[in-house]
């Protein structure tokens, strides 16, 4: 029988308790604790989150977060720098049938597709092939066997995964209509050239619902909130991450540096923690 997924209700909030969320889910779920998990989610303001082995900070970067003008947070999960906010963000964490990559990539995305072929917009996985090496620019610039694409190769979804034994997590960014100016500023280069929606993020977030409930969940799907415990456990996590983040804009460290207080956040994972984009 298969076992009943949580669909978590989404939260609007920052980069560091996102991150927090996931890697506490993917916790409990290695422990045994809980099932499987479904979420979606948005950020409380533009954010940077960078691959977990993205050890090259660009100076114009650093100078964006400094400014305000954006948030910085490294992710658990591989891949390269997004930048969130006109997009919508899913997790999911499950343990897998199998430990093959790119067959677990294609396990884990059917439901997207099929959510997107519904809407008459079919997308088909990338080609380049998937690095757990030093990563630098953007997730969109190209498209992996983790991405799914347009048939006029543009990035529509870019996921990442951390592998906990079995144990998987992987999230997705689900680009809506990202901002062209912040994006040329960051990466030098203007966004996908993207099919339109015609449709909110909310109205997104109930098309991809109701197709994982029927291509991902087998059906068991059951909606909650955060309990108020679960939140309290998962904030020490959160100002480690908040932490983590002050530390390197405090530091004097060189940005490119691989000895700068952001690359320590890998502390969050474990040395058998396989992370990949």
């Amino acid at each position: 029988m298969a076992p009943t997924w949580r669909l978590l209700s989404p939260i609007h909030a920052d980069g560091a308790l996102q991150m927090a969320l996931d890697s506490w889910l993917l916790d409990q779920l290695q422990a045994g604790a809980s099932g499987p998990c479904l979420r979606f989610y948005t950020w409380s303001r533009p954010t940077l989150s960078l691959g977990f082995h993205q050890r090259r900070l660009e100076p114009h970067w650093l100078e964006l977060v400094t400014a305000g003008v954006i948030d910085l947070v490294r992710r658990p999960t591989g891949g390269r720098a997004v930048l969130h906010g006109s997009e919508l963000t899913y997790s999911l964490v499950q343990t897998c049938s199998t430990t093959r990559r790119r067959d677990a990539y294609v396990q884990a995305c059917g439901w997207l597709q099929q959510a997107f072929a519904d809407l008459g917009l079919p997308l088909g996985f990338g080609s380049a092939a998937i690095s757990r090496g030093p990563q630098r620019g953007s997730c969109f610039a190209s498209g992996s066997a983790a991405d799914l694409i347009h048939a006029n190769g543009a990035k529509r979804i870019g996921s990442a995964q951390l592998w906990r034994g079995p144990a998987l997590l992987q999230h997705g960014s689900v680009l809506l209509d990202p901002p062209q100016g912040l994006w040329q500023e960051l990466f030098g280069e203007l966004p996908p050239d993207l099919p339109p929606l015609y449709l909110s993020a909310e109205q997104l977030m109930e098309r991809l619902e109701q197709a994982a409930q029927l291509h991902l969940c087998g059906g068991a799907l059951r909606r909650e909130p955060f309990r108020t415990a679960e939140l309290e456990q998962v904030e020490p996590l959160a100002q480690r991450y908040r932490g983590e983040r002050t530390a390197l804009l405090a530091s004097s460290s060189p940005p490119g540096s691989c000895t700068s207080p952001l690359a320590s956040i890998e502390r969050t994972t474990g040395p058998r923690d396989i992370p990949s984009g």
